[in-house]
């Protein structure tokens, strides 16, 4: 488990401007943040070696993408040992229907986020890529009708 890193309010902020934000320029992020653009950029820098900043991402509206059907699949994997969670995870990461993975507790063992461009797909996807691997026992497939993004994650209290 990752230890916490000690954020100061400036660092805080930088967080929150780059959650909201992520293109914007390091002069405009060192404006709002009340620094000069050199501490600024090393602050980002340092948020970024210490892994807080894990990277940025561009969000996709699947939809526009020819994947408007959206659904999360609960599976769950009879032995669930290390290798074969290992490769169940690697053979989900490899399809291009996939968008996110969660390892899970509880009776499920992997949440996968999927997109695809109809039923038939997903249908096809549940069947030829899931249940039918041995170590599969079990898909539970619920369709994702709208979904809405949270605000920039902060630690507890800030």
């Amino acid at each position: 488990m990752s230890t916490p890193v000690e954020l100061s309010p400036v660092d805080l902020e930088i967080l929150r401007l780059l959650q909201n934000d992520a293109r914007i320029t390091n002069k405009d992020l060192a404006a709002a943040v009340g620094l000069a653009p050199s501490t600024c950029l090393d602050r980002v820098a340092r948020l970024r070696d210490t892994g807080v900043i894990t990277g940025q991402h561009a969000s996709v509206d699947a939809a526009k993408l020819g994947r408007p059907l959206e659904a999360f699949l609960f599976v769950q994997v009879r032995p669930h040992r290390r290798p074969l969670v290992d490769a169940f995870v690697e053979h989900l990461l490899s399809l291009p229907e996939v968008r996110a993975v969660y390892h899970l507790t509880g009776p499920d063992d992997f949440l996968a986020h999927v997109a695809t461009s109809s039923a038939g797909e997903l249908q096809r996807l549940v069947l030829d890529e899931l249940t039918a691997r041995d170590e599969v026992a079990r898909v539970h497939t619920n369709l994702v009708f709208q979904h809405w993004s949270g605000g920039p994650l902060l630690p507890p209290g800030a």
